[in-house]
């Protein structure tokens, strides 16, 4: 029985290769397989095998989609949404597995640990919207599995760096600490500043390009953030069809919260909206400053609708 149980659970552990375009060179690719071989190495190290099997036939297992980000891009709607389909098992906290070296050096099975329990049915998820700006999180996530189904949703780069700085603003205002203006963040000697963290965020074809030298695009499922927050469900039904799920997800399971000023879920009779947190309302920006920002991302665009061969609603500086 013992050996029965070892069997399944490496079985669960070994990830689900299968011939795909590689898009590193052999001796990258080299590289690659021994990153991988040392990370099982450390998931056989570990005494828990038994904890990842539950008695009633589930079990947790590497995520076989991941929502990669983009920060304040919908993340957390997104899977929110997702979960309302019975096939789908989501991990409730964002794992950073691939981004944070503590986490990596942990290897497979601590990885595995952080899943929840799923049956053979169920797609497995978790979301960490800090994997699209990591540079080293692609390689990774191809080591471990070079056939997994990614999740990018994306917005306005504009409207992103707003949300971006929102976020953390008020995280300051609920430590009682004071935090500059989002002017002070976006001028630097008159100009635009171009170094601000959120605004590399939001330079979207940098990192998706990252992401394409080792998954076809293909592989890659893009959601539009901004028709998420007005229109969930056709969103939600390309998703259903990029993961080869069933349709389950109804219009009926969206409504629209008017006090909070988004759309809510309602599962199985039960009503349920996202955290407070989200839908804050973004600072008074002037309106000049709005238009350098635009204009400082109306080239980066236009190469990243080149690079994924579709357009998205976003503003366009348009010269006078």
């Amino acid at each position: 029985m013992a050996a029965f149980l070892l069997g399944a659970v490496l079985l669960i552990v070994q990830p689900q290769i299968v011939p795909s375009r590689p898009a590193i060179n052999s001796k990258a690719e080299t590289s690659s397989q021994s990153v991988q071989r040392e990370l099982l190495k450390k998931t056989s190290q570990k005494n828990d095998f038994k904890e990842n099997i539950h008695s009633n036939g589930s079990c947790r297992q590497l995520p076989q989609t991941i929502i990669i980000g983009v920060r304040k891009g919908g993340t957390r709607a997104l899977l929110e949404m997702l979960s309302l389909h019975p096939d789908i098992a989501a991990a409730e906290s964002e794992v950073h597995f691939f981004d944070w070296e503590d986490h990596y050096k942990n290897g497979l099975q601590w990885y595995i640990n952080q899943m929840p329990f799923s049956y053979p049915h169920q797609i497995t998820v978790e979301k960490t919207p800090a994997y699209f700006t990591s540079p080293k999180v692609p390689e990774r996530v191809y080591n471990m599995n070079q056939s997994i189904r990614l999740l990018l949703i994306l917005r306005d780069p504009s409207e992103r760096v707003l949300s971006d700085y929102t976020q953390v603003f008020y995280n300051h205002m609920q430590k009682h600490k004071p935090y500059p203006s989002i002017e002070q963040f976006l001028i630097k000697d008159g100009e635009l500043n171009v170094d601000y963290k959120a605004i590399n965020r939001s330079l979207y074809y940098i990192h998706m390009q990252n992401w394409l030298k080792y998954f076809p695009l293909d592989r890659i499922h893009i959601v539009d953030g901004d028709k998420l927050i007005k229109d969930p469900f056709p969103e939600i039904e390309k998703v259903e069809r990029f993961l080869k799920l069933s349709p389950q997800i109804n219009a009926s399971n969206f409504y629209f919260n008017k006090t909070k000023g988004f759309y809510c879920l309602r599962d199985s009779g039960r009503e349920r909206c996202l955290h407070e947190s989200k839908g804050r309302a973004h600072p008074q920006v002037d309106t000049r400053l709005l238009e350098k920002l635009h204009e400082y991302f109306h080239e980066p665009n236009k190469k990243f609708f080149e690079l994924v061969g579709r357009t998205f609603d976003w503003h366009s500086f348009v010269a006078s």
